[in-house]
């Protein structure tokens, strides 16, 4: 029997594999994991549908694979000789179904195909799962057709001959129909340009690195963020004496009980507040109806650094968490983003981004919006700088921040009017906010 690579989730049909954890001769048991998978920014765990000795592994390490795609082969599994026997009779013909139910595939089932809707590399079921009679496999086999392309027209999807003359007639008025031509805008776009590889080494030596299916992601995204938004960023200071006391104040009450308090939960507060007299910030464009949608829950994504790359997991519903409670999950969060154990789902959803790059050093930068988010704030490193209060000359820790925003839905006045109340969120930061 044949292990396939299972639905992923909406929106992912593809990954890379990073981690084949079984070899050939191992005996596996069902839901054991067999190989570890990277798609979009998340690594997962896929396990096995059956249980059996391993006979074959069809994949590697660095493979790209997609849904339904074979991983590895076994036999004597649960599964083999539902998936190897004939369909006897129309009765029974739901029964090689019933038996791979725990293995979902991406192909769907025979009974529900239309020959029209197939083209000629499509991958389908073997045509020994289908119900037939001998004489017919017979007869598609000579003619090289696979008999799970056809739906059957008798009780319980049995195929007859008279199902397999349809289908063949309709492959013959398909092949005999026109191709339809280019819509005339389409073949009037200019070709993309294909990349062009240069010989660096002709100028010294060099060194070639493969790029990770992380970091091709994050380029892809950056670029679709860059190109699909009009990009507007606003610069300011904030002083961060206050939430720099009040961390060290608390920070030893906090490692009593597990957590390492930082300022970024500080940060997410303070911008849950500001969020809410703005809701604009808070929203997405609906490009498809023109609508600008206002969401009502605050989740907000944190950048975190990691040596295979960007990584922005969400901090779920912060208006309705603790400081206590924030730093609990960014601390979390933040781990397992950089043990490359963070899910899809953990990184979707969110509402605003936040980039400190504090931890780094640095000034003012400007970050990219994260689409479909309308904004995202640039966090940099605080340092001392002289400031004048009350007409005095005073040293203070100052912080550099960054607001870039979509300038299709935000306007400049808006973005200024956030800053401002913005900075004053955090300048003037309740206690009451940190005590346990």
């Amino acid at each position: 029997m044949d292990i396939k690579l299972p639905k992923l989730g909406e929106g992912s049909d593809a990954g890379t594999v990073v981690n084949v954890f079984v070899k050939e001769g191992d005996t596996i048991t069902k839901g054991q994991t067999i190989i570890e998978l990277e798609s979009e920014k998340a690594v997962a765990p896929i396990p096995a549908s059956e249980g059996g000795v391993v006979t074959a592994i069809r994949v590697k390490n660095g493979d790209r694979i997609t849904v339904g795609q074979v991983i590895l082969t076994v036999s004597g599994g649960t599964g083999g000789a539902a998936a190897a026997a004939p369909a006897a009779a129309p009765a029974k013909a739901a029964a090689p179904k019933a038996a791979r139910a725990p293995r979902p595939v991406a192909q769907p089932e025979p009974e529900a195909v239309d020959p029209e809707d197939f083209s000629e590399d499509e991958e389908v079921e073997e045509s020994a799962t289908v119900a037939a009679s001998p004489n017919l496999r017979y007869i598609a086999r000579e003619l090289g057709i696979n008999l799970a392309k056809i739906r059957g027209s008798e009780a319980g999807g049995r195929i007859v001959m008279s199902d397999l003359r349809a289908y063949i007639q309709r492959l013959q008025r398909q092949a005999a129909q026109p191709r339809a031509a280019a819509p005339a805008a389409v073949a009037a776009a200019p070709a993309k340009p294909v990349p062009q590889s240069i010989d660096f080494s002709q100028w010294g030596p060099v060194t070639k690195q493969t790029v990770s299916p992380l970091r091709a992601t994050i380029a892809r995204r950056m670029l679709e963020n860059w190109n699909a938004i009009p990009h507007v960023t606003q610069f300011d200071d904030i002083e961060v004496t206050v939430i720099t006391e009040l961390r060290k104040k608390y920070a030893a009450e906090y490692e009593k009980k597990g957590i390492k308090l930082t300022v970024t939960p500080f940060f997410l507060k303070a911008l849950v507040t500001t969020l809410k007299k703005y809701p604009i910030f808070n929203s997405s464009l609906d490009e498809a109806t023109g609508e600008v949608v206002l969401k009502d829950y605050y989740h907000i994504g944190v950048a975190v650094d990691t040596e295979a790359g960007l990584i922005v997991p969400c901090v779920r519903d912060v208006d309705k968490k603790s400081i206590f409670e924030i730093s609990k999950d960014v601390n979390t969060l933040a781990e397992k983003a950089r043990d490359r154990k963070i899910t899809l789902e953990e990184m979707r959803g969110g509402t605003f981004t936040v980039s400190n790059q504090g931890a780094f050093g640095g000034g003012h930068f400007t970050p990219i919006v994260n689409k479909p988010e309308v904004a995202i704030l640039g966090l940099g490193r605080a340092a001392q700088k002289p400031v004048v209060r009350d007409n005095k000359l005073e040293i203070r820790a100052i912080m550099p921040v960054a607001l870039s925003y979509d300038h299709r839905v935000i306007d400049g006045g808006t973005a200024a009017r956030f800053i401002v109340d913005l900075v004053k969120a955090f300048e003037t930061f309740p206690e009451s906010e940190v005590k346990l």
